[in-house]
């Protein structure tokens, strides 16, 4: 058991995932049900983690428009946009300036807005392949 005054690790790779990008990427009919397409992707996300990275990872899926109200699992912080899912997005990276992050999304403005804030990006294939 650590003591308090035992020097925490490195936080894990905060890994942000751009609900709307990621589910709208591929044509199989999310948009008849944006609430469970959102649901199928958090669920893959707390099954697989981020495929290809064997460290710790902390997923937070970010939902906007009808498929707020996704809830949380454990693995994945699901966090509806109470506006723009972007702004969000760009919100959460810059709050946590102090460790890795890692924004998934293939919206080129999101991508330059985190990317000015030391975010690493990469695009929906990282979660859905």
């Amino acid at each position: 058991m650590e003591s308090p005054d035992t020097p925490a690790g490195p936080a894990p790779l905060l890994v942000v995932v751009d609900g709307a990008n990621v589910v709208g990427s591929r044509p199989d009919g999310w948009w008849r049900d944006r609430k469970g397409a959102a649901e199928r992707l958090r669920d893959r996300l707390a099954g697989e983690g981020l495929p290809g990275h064997p460290g710790a990872v902390e997923i937070v899926l970010v939902v906007e428009g009808a498929a707020r109200g996704v809830a949380s699992v454990p693995g994945v912080r699901v966090e509806s946009a109470p506006g723009s899912g972007d702004d969000r997005i760009v919100e959460l990276a810059a709050a946590s300036a102090d460790r890795a992050r890692l924004v998934v999304t293939a919206d080129r403005e999101l991508r330059r807005r985190v990317t000015e804030l030391g975010a690493e990006v990469t695009g929906p294939r990282a979660v859905l392949d």
